[in-house]
């Protein structure tokens, strides 16, 4: 178990609050309220909670996307006030540039860098070795699978060195098994990286199996409702009694605030 400590602490959220004015409906829609929240260095982070929760809003605001309306979020003691390359950030959509190579694709953010050609290549190369991608470095988009698109959007990332990783539901779109070994290849990335993860998912065994600590959300407007460490070793058995104990203790703190946001959804639209 990682020991929190503020003093040490990347990323901290003091009582964030954020507000979005619906225009077409003439009313205010409070997404957070008074989130707070460390992150430790080389920590894994999971955010879980019901869709409209604001788990994605939060992400937004520590990319620097977004602004809270009241709070901070700072990063190593810095206030966070817009993106930059300290945090890399990996979406459900791949957003891969279709017309470049798997290579040119992950060197795309070097270029920027100014960095020689020789290097940039090496960079590339390394990365696309650490997911598993090697032999298709001159492939194209199209040619590859979902989750190896994903490997090579995660491989993009983690070329510029970011000291932070945001994830927003970035393996949604696969199917399970495919989904089950991209969260084992994140895994492997973390371990040789170190990188601090903050990834923001809807599943619950995604979490467990992944994460050291795992962030429960109400619905809207976003709380914290507990903040769960994971103590189980890695890698981990979803059937483990530790892992269904978990699991029993996020679907009971969950299932009432999924009624919650069913309901909001279902007034927004009446």
């Amino acid at each position: 178990m990682i020991e929190v400590s503020e003093a040490a602490a990347g990323i901290v959220a003091n009582n964030v609050t954020k507000v979005f004015r619906d225009i077409s409906r003439g009313e205010e829609i409070t997404a957070l309220r008074d989130f707070s929240l460390t992150i430790n260095p080389k920590e894994f982070i999971a955010i879980v909670g019901p869709s409209g929760c604001g788990k994605s809003t939060f992400l937004n605001i520590v990319a620097g996307f977004e602004a809270a309306t009241a709070g901070e979020v700072t990063l190593n003691g810095r206030a966070i006030t817009m993106p930059g390359p300290d945090r890399g950030i990996v979406f459900q959509d791949f957003a891969l540039f279709p017309w470049l190579t798997v290579r040119k694709n992950v060197e795309f953010g070097l270029r920027y860098r100014r960095l020689p050609r020789r290097e940039r290549k090496r960079i590339a190369e390394d990365l696309l070795r650490l997911v598993h991608l090697q032999h298709f470095e001159d492939r194209f988009p199209r040619e590859l699978s979902g989750g190896m698109k994903q490997r090579v959007a995660l491989a993009r990332v983690l070329a510029t060195a970011p000291e932070i990783l945001l994830m927003d539901e970035p393996f949604g779109s696969l199917d399970a098994l495919t989904r089950h070994a991209m969260q084992g290849q994140l895994l492997e990335v973390w371990r040789t990286r170190r990188t601090t993860v903050l990834l923001v998912t809807h599943s619950v065994d995604e979490a467990i199996f992944l994460a050291d600590r795992i962030v429960a959300v109400s619905a809207r407007p976003g709380r914290i409702l507990e903040v769960l460490a994971v103590t189980e070793e890695r890698p981990r058995n979803l059937a483990s009694d530790s892992s269904n104990r978990l699991r029993g203790t996020l679907m009971e703190l969950l299932e009432k605030e999924v009624g919650k946001a069913v309901r909001q959804a279902e007034r927004r639209f009446d």
